[in-house]
């Protein structure tokens, strides 16, 4: 007689601790067994094994080995006019974080991109939210979306500093055109992805307008919202940096960019590296710490993604 316990009354384990943080569970390292007459003999796991599960280690030794590709490279090429070394980069960074004006520059060019990438998002749920709502709404999404989307933002700078003149109210203007259409085109494609199925439970509860949005469409369609946003982000962040890096300093302060262009004018080939890598960092550290965690409360705890 089989004493083993069937298929059907086997309850799923739920999630250790060690698995929601991020480490790898001991079911999963635990060797296939290998049958023979004499029983099962499990293999032994090894460490390179164990670190390999580690995502974030894994992330981590790549890292280090294009620091030091770039390091072997600039010492080899020998022409720090070219290519620093990635140590003079660093020391570069530290410099102008403890004596210079990097980190002022770094948050400077975060609150001007915070405040367009803010209010671009707003926008593209107003016109998803239209869209999804009245037909009219969507034939005027997609019209602006086919319009304006494949028109490169620093393409309107100009005319940005014929309205808005030399202030923070032309990068805005051009951060908000970069973040609005792939927001809006991303949520618009989600909201149109949900099954029949969840609109009519929703509709059988009796949500209608921001209700039914708020309930129903946006936590179903939160996959393609949240890649709307990391696209968004990137788009504003390229955005900016090339805002500033063509007409530089608004009243009197400059971000990154300028940081960048002020430091290639007087040859200081480190410091642009150092602001370049700085950019590189700020990216790395949204990814992995912002929309990551944001992604494994969200989509990973729902199961919407594996």
């Amino acid at each position: 007689m089989n004493d083993a316990p069937s298929a059907q009354g086997t309850a799923p384990l739920a999630p250790s601790a060690s698995a929601r943080a991020g480490f790898p569970r001991a079911d999963y390292l635990r060797a296939s067994a290998v049958g023979s007459d004499f029983g099962v003999v499990e293999k032994p796991i090894t460490v390179w094994a164990r670190l390999y599960q580690v995502t974030w280690l894994r992330k981590l030794v790549i890292l280090v080995l294009l620091a030091v590709l770039w390091q072997v490279y600039a010492q080899r090429l020998n022409n720090s006019l070219l290519v620093p070394t990635f140590g003079a980069t660093i020391e570069a960074m530290i410099d102008g974080f403890r004596h210079g004006n990097l980190l002022e520059r770094a948050l400077f060019s975060l609150k001007v991109l915070l405040m367009g990438y803010s209010l671009g998002i707003a926008l593209a749920g107003l016109f998803s939210m239209l869209a999804i709502t009245f037909r009219l709404g969507n034939d005027l999404l997609e019209t602006l979306t086919s319009m304006f989307n494949p028109l490169p933002a620093i393409a309107l700078l100009p005319l940005a500093l014929i309205w808005f003149g030399l202030g923070n109210g032309s990068i805005i203007f051009v951060l908000v055109h970069s973040v609005l259409w792939p927001v809006a085109l991303n949520t618009h494609s989600g909201f149109l992805s949900v099954s029949n199925t969840l609109r009519m439970v929703g509709h059988n509860y009796g949500l209608r307008g921001f209700g039914y949005v708020g309930k129903i469409l946006i936590p179903a369609a939160f996959p393609n919202i949240l890649a709307g946003l990391k696209i968004g982000w990137a788009f504003a962040w390229r955005t900016l940096i090339a805002a500033e890096l063509v007409f530089g300093v608004s009243s009197g302060k400059g971000g990154l960019g300028w940081f960048i262009l002020e430091n290639k004018n007087q040859l200081e080939i480190a410091s642009v590296f150092a602001g370049l890598l700085t950019i590189i960092l700020i990216g790395l550290f949204v990814e992995n710490c912002v929309f990551r965690v944001i992604e494994q409360r969200t989509v990973r705890r729902w199961g919407m993604q594996a």
